[in-house]
């Protein structure tokens, strides 16, 4: 059974595209095969997959659009074998608006999976765009897991239970098979009192699991979007690749 996985958070820049992209990366070292698919307008996880935004004629806009196309149409194959990527573009923003008005319109993601994609892929990894809206709800409907990147400061901790609170609406209301598998600290800094208190409060927030993994900012790992790979593929023996095998591992023990 294929085994779809929503990154997700409200909050902009606390490493959903990254943790999409490499925890992707590493389930297809693996031998996995993965399809990331790109629910952001902002595109970086199409483009940290290595595709040219000027070669995209078809994309996920056009998957949720009124006059539907199959997922299969628009799916392409990365660089890395066994890793293939859904693309977007900004049209996706203007898609968003035109789904406020579609029957069924938190379902359409869900429905686009359905088939093709779930007898393709062994696991479906979703990133979502930083807001609570109609694209973000398509992403946790059509999923059974969420992983919530939280960066280890603050204010990113502040915004978590918003977001949980609507992770548990829509499994009342839309989607009983959603579990939030955990939250991931992200640009950690161990060296850091502050860090280190903020991992405390999060461990403590309530009896959501924290993964063990934690991804800290590295170069290597600000450097391989740059590359069109996942740093497992660009930085094979790097801290940021183990971390993210590690993550891998957590994330298939927890089925």
């Amino acid at each position: 059974m294929t085994k779809v996985i929503a990154i997700a958070n409200q909050k902009g820049g606390v490493g959903k595209t990254t943790t999409s992209i490499n925890l992707g990366g590493a389930l297809a070292e693996i031998g996995y095969r993965v399809l990331c698919v790109d629910m952001d307008p902002q595109a970086n996880l199409t483009v940290g997959l290595g595709i040219s935004l000027s070669d995209v004629r078809q994309s996920m806009s056009d998957v949720l659009a009124e006059d539907r196309l199959s997922i299969e149409e628009i799916v392409r194959e990365t660089e890395m074998q066994g890793l293939s990527v859904a693309p977007a573009t900004l049209e996706l923003a203007s898609t968003e608006v035109e789904l406020f008005t579609a029957i069924g319109r938190e379902m359409v993601l869900r429905d686009a999976l359905a088939g093709w994609a779930e007898r393709s892929f062994d696991v479906i990894i979703i990133d979502s765009p930083p807001t609570l809206g109609l694209l973000t709800i398509n992403a946790l409907v059509a999923s059974s897991r969420v992983i919530i990147p939280v960066q280890t400061q603050y204010y990113a901790i502040k915004g978590l239970t918003a977001l949980i609170k609507v992770i548990n609406t829509i499994k009342l209301k839309l989607n009983h098979d959603l579990e939030i598998s955990g939250l991931l600290a992200t640009f950690f800094d161990g060296r850091t009192v502050l860090a280190r208190e903020m991992l405390e409060n999060l461990r403590e927030l309530g009896d959501q699991r924290v993964f063990n993994t934690m991804i800290k900012n590295t170069v290597k790992l600000g450097e391989a979007p740059l590359t069109g790979k996942p740093v497992t593929e660009y930085a094979s023996s790097s801290n940021a690749a183990r971390a993210f095998r590690d993550l891998a591992r957590e994330v298939i023990e927890l089925g």
